[in-house]
């Protein structure tokens, strides 16, 4: 562990372990007796004892232990001697033990609880724990017991600060002691303790760490505290409104469901079977307490009274980056609405962190309520033909893609100068992996907080050379190099209109909806989807994706096309479920059904945890089928597809085609062939 070498045992050393295990089993035998018939005599207690300086991971002997304390607390007179004494006498034989096996679960455990009966000897552990770090100055052991004493004490963070300070220096390869730096450090940065202010504290810890990397390169303590001071840097505790939609400015036209004659290209047009549309507010971290008490409409748009919001995904939590309410509207009765949106008016918005979102902001759009003058079309979507390129210069794409508005009103002055002097720090470090790893987050940072449009999107070049230049030199872990050049390669293409606008097309063919092609650009991984938000068609094919998280973001999605990419399973599409626009889903040329173990089938729920799946016709009908493609069963049920492609998989086949109409009743079009009846 660590990069330290495990020596092969020689030959005296092998026949003492097996003189040892001789012992051990002897002692074992007899110890379980007194523990099942509950002897605690002091014959008893001291048998543990030899049992435990041998085998400290001896669990049951510890707990056989407590059990003995209790019980001679309980026979004796309450005398504060008496009590020390017992006590006195557990932390010896955990000591005894520690030399033994400084990295003992059991004997640290047993000593936090012999200190938490109230024992006196908090003032001597310290003193003991100093010892013991001085045979292994970065046991996590020691370092966490060392937490807990601490809080027992009186002991200031800030001396536990200094206390850091002088074993780092000692050893800059103490990664025990960088991690209790960033955790003492947390609270005092929380707690705004005098000389803890994050614009000045935090820059004081980048020169801090600079003497341990610059001084050892190749060791990854100081990186590792790098990354975590650079996570600080970007951290604004405050959650922001980052996206929505509809965007603020923007227009959308809205019918029943099927086609509008001659739709502008000029606006989004949203056609829907229910009557109603999603609104989406994505937040830059999770956040709760998103209701219609903390986020207020005011439209003549009738029945969004007491609306209900949603976390997206929904697992059982109630907070999220992605939050989505319906709003209605009849399509019957077309007009023109104004719709003013006004979000954190009211206190109640609350991150994951504990972090109120104390910067109201509203926006306003307006809804074109169109009659539907066109029957709904049944004809099968095509990804080759009926596209038009989309006008780069057109105003209507400035008024969907909402960039980074809100960061511009955030005070990012400081956390830039840090970053910038850290950009300029490492870029004369010579070349290793490391290095050029957090070179490559350090410019992705920088990119994050620039707000000025002149300047946006320069390292991005760099920023994805660095990945290539890391794929070709640490195979290893190439596929992180990879899902990391795919999230820079994506922030790069949303990080203007005019270089969105290259990606994007409406098919005329389905009111001109709005199509982003990211197709054949070797993408593993699906990131900025908080500027993706009013995208209608997406295509994904010919990359290199294992799943679709992210995707459950784009509530707008009723086209996607994921061909030729490498999912494994249906399980891999779970984030699809939400998305309830959905009508359209090519997953053809994958890798479904090629591999017999996957891990990504946790993502469904289970067939035996879950009683209600598999309870409607098809589960009643085919058990057996379902059984057999359960993940595929999960998913599929929850859409509502009109179209689906799945040829070029394992599991192609008749059987799971037959399966297949009969989980999606609605499905008109199956790898090209139309349904028996439509």
């Amino acid at each position: 562990m660590h990069g330290r070498p495990r020596n092969a045992s020689k030959p005296e050393e092998e026949a003492a372990s097996a003189a040892k295990a001789v012992q051990l089993r002897s002692l074992q035998s007899q110890f379980m007796t007194n523990h099942h018939d509950k002897i605690y005599t002091n014959e008893a207690i001291e048998l543990s004892t030899k049992l435990l300086e041998i085998n400290p991971e001896a669990y049951t002997a510890w707990n056989y232990r407590k059990l003995a304390v209790e019980d001679r607390l309980a026979r004796i007179e309450p005398d504060p001697n008496l009590v020390s004494a017992i006590l006195d006498e557990e932390l010896r034989v955990v000591e005894s033990a520690l030399r033994q096996n400084f990295k003992s679960y059991g004997a640290w455990h047993h000593r936090k609880w012999v200190l938490s009966k109230g024992h006196s000897s908090v003032g001597n552990e310290l003193r003991l724990l100093e010892k013991f770090q001085k045979l292994d100055s970065r046991n996590f052991h020691a370092w966490n017991y060392r937490r807990f004493v601490v809080e027992l004490t009186n002991r200031s963070e800030q001396d536990e600060l200094q206390y850091t300070d002088d074993m780092i220096n000692n050893n800059f390869s103490n990664y025990s002691a960088w991690h209790n730096r960033s955790v003492l450090l947390s609270s005092l940065l929380a707690q705004n303790a005098d000389g803890f202010m994050p614009n000045i504290k935090i820059p004081e810890e980048y020169d801090f760490v600079h003497s341990a990397i610059f001084t050892e390169p190749d060791d990854q303590s100081g990186w590792f505290y790098h990354l975590w001071l650079l996570d600080q840097t970007l951290n604004v505790e405050t959650p922001l409104l980052t996206s929505s939609w509809p965007s603020h400015g923007s227009s959308i036209i809205l019918s029943g469901a099927g086609c509008l004659s001659g739709s502008s290209s000029m606006f989004t047009t949203f056609c829907s079977e229910s009557g109603s549309f999603p609104l989406i507010l994505y937040f830059d971290q999770a956040v709760g307490g998103v209701s219609s008490s903390t986020v207020t409409i005011d439209s003549e748009l009738k029945g969004n009274e007491g609306l209900v919001w949603e976390p997206i995904p929904n697992k059982n939590s109630q907070v999220s980056c992605v939050w989505v309410a319906r709003l209605k509207y009849v399509s019957s009765d077309p007009c023109e609405y104004k719709v003013k949106i006004r979000v954190g008016n009211s206190p109640g918005i609350v991150s994951s962190r504990g972090y109120n979102f104390n910067a109201p902001y509203e926006f306003v759009f307006t809804a074109h309520v169109h009659d539907t003058v066109e029957d709904s079309q049944e004809g099968i979507v095509s990804w080759t033909d009926g596209f038009d390129i989309w006008d780069a210069k057109s105003k209507d794409l400035n008024s969907l893609v909402t960039l980074d508005r809100l960061n511009a009103e955030m005070d990012f002055k400081w956390r830039q100068e840090a970053i910038d002097s850290e950009v300029e720090c490492f870029g004369i470090l010579p070349d290793s992996k490391i290095g050029k790893l957090t070179l490559a987050r350090l410019l992705m940072a920088r990119e994050a907080m620039v707000s000025d449009d002149a300047v946006k999107g320069v390292h991005y070049e760099e920023i994805l050379q660095l990945y290539n230049d890391l794929m070709a030199l640490d195979s290893s872990h190439y596929q992180y190099y990879k899902d990391e050049h795919s999230k820079a390669f994506l922030h790069k293409v949303t990080s203007s209109s005019e270089s969105l606008s290259r990606h994007l097309l409406r098919y005329r063919d389905m009111n001109n909806l709005v199509c982003l092609r990211l197709n054949n650009l070797s993408l593993s991984r699906i990131a900025s989807v908080e500027k993706l938000l009013f995208v209608q068609m997406l295509d994904l094919s010919h990359n290199e994706l294992h799943s679709t998280e992210g995707l459950e973001a784009m509530q707008l999605l009723s086209c996607l096309n994921l061909s030729h990419n490498r999912i494994r399973s249906f399980s891999a599409l779970d984030s699809l479920r939400h998305v309830k626009q959905l009508k359209v889903l090519d997953v053809s040329h994958n890798h479904i059904g090629k591999h017999s173990v996957d891990t990504t089938r946790y993502l469904c729920s289970s067939l035996l945890s879950n009683s209600e799946l598999g309870q409607d016709d098809v589960g009643k009908q085919n058990p057996g089928l379902v059984t057999k493609y359960w993940d595929a069963y999960c998913v599929l049920r929850d859409l509502n597809l009109k179209q689906l492609d799945i040829a070029g998989n394992e599991i192609a086949g008749e059987e799971f085609s037959s399966f297949v109409l009969q989980v999606v009743p609605k499905l008109v079009w199956l790898d090209g062939q139309k349904k028996l009846g439509n």
